[in-house]
């Protein structure tokens, strides 16, 4: 019997810097060290300040997952990285640290798709046959995944404008709400009336899989600015009620989408039908529970991996690094940073192309 592959994941395409150490199935460590401080007061992600605080971070990232997980750096059997897609300057840090430690340990190096690691999650944490079915849901990413094998997805739809955590984002910042936004507008939202607002539904009247969330968003400002015009202000029932409309319009788009997205996914006719979400977004409880309870109905196996997992983190990438290296994939100092990286090429690219490539 063939022993568990040990990697050594990095991971740093956005905001946070992470290291982790994963033998098969098993996280031995996982170090997540987020930059929430350093970018507060600009109410987003600064990419040259993410970019500096990677650089200064990834060594202790990497120093702290080999001593949680026991091991040295020689004890690996390769190193993953997330080579893209992400802000340039985080994802060049982590691939030329990548580079560093492969050429002074002597291990291969693998370059691991951001999106691929959030895809692959579900096989690390449930061992969920393929082909399933993915919902990638994240601030920066929306689509619908067939994923078939480590290098193997087919996309049926996404969203062509605002990813969801985007939306939320941006929602949170319209209301005067702390970001990250996902969070802020659920807990706003408990004390809310979803049925106060006639929120719109967006591209639910039209066939396929694809989404919109750039017009609910600018919906909920207008209805903002309506309120405030009206009465001089918000008061803190309005703020409720504003974000208990926009995650129920949210979750009616992605529960409706989800529900055509399987009806494609089964005529493949998997032996294990299963469904996944992964991604930040996945950790908002209104929008899980309705499609766990869609899966129900539907016969489908739901998996939706803990949080920790959902959002970045360098396990997913040591895992998904240990799918592609059983498949013989190995990269040497040509291995580029890519901003832009679509897991399935052939399809069309949604956001638009650029000289760097397909957005998504």
């Amino acid at each position: 019997m063939t022993a568990p592959l040990t990697i050594l994941g990095l991971e740093s395409s956005c905001d946070d810097t992470a290291a982790a150490v994963v033998r098969g199935r098993k996280i031995l460590s996982s170090i997540v060290l987020g930059q929430d401080a350093l970018h507060r007061a600009y109410g987003g992600v600064v990419p040259e300040i993410a970019a500096r605080a990677h650089a200064e971070k990834l060594d202790i990232c990497v120093a702290q997952a080999l001593a949680d997980a026991g091991l040295p750096l020689s004890g690996m059997d390769a190193i993953a990285v997330t080579a893209g897609p992400g802000l340039i300057g985080g994802v060049l840090s982590g691939v030329m640290m990548a580079k560093g430690l492969s050429v002074g340990s002597g291990l291969a190096l693998i370059g691991v798709n951001h999106l691929a690691g959030h895809a692959l999650t579900p096989r690390l944490t449930d061992d969920l046959p393929y082909p399933y079915l993915m919902l990638l849901v994240s601030g920066g990413h929306c689509q619908f995944l067939i994923v078939r094998g480590p290098q193997d997805f087919s996309r049926i739809g996404g969203t062509i404008d605002d990813a969801p955590g985007e939306a939320f984002d941006k929602t949170a910042r319209l209301l005067g709400l702390p970001q990250p936004g996902g969070p802020s507008v659920e807990h706003a939202a408990v004390a809310g009336d979803p049925a106060r607002f006639a929120f719109p539904r967006p591209l639910m009247d039209r066939p396929g899989c694809d989404m919109s969330f750039s017009g609910l968003k600018t919906a909920l400002l207008r209805q903002r600015d309506t309120l405030i015009a009206a009465q001089g202000g918000l008061f803190e029932t309005d703020v409720a009620d504003l974000c208990a409309g926009f995650q129920a319009a949210v979750r009616d788009v992605l529960i409706g989408k989800t529900r055509r997205a399987i009806a494609l996914y089964l005529k493949e006719q998997p032996p294990v039908p299963g469904f996944a979400v992964a991604g930040g977004v996945a950790a908002n409880r209104a929008i899980c529970a309705g499609l766990e309870t869609l899966c129900a109905d539907a016969d489908l196996r739901f998996v939706a991996p803990p949080l920790a997992l959902c959002t970045d983190n360098a396990a997913m990438i040591a895992y998904a690094g240990g799918e592609l290296f059983a498949q013989g994939v190995r990269h040497d100092m040509t291995l580029s940073a890519r901003p832009r990286w679509p897991l399935d090429r052939s399809a069309v690219p949604m956001l638009g192309s650029g000289k760097k490539g397909a957005k998504a």
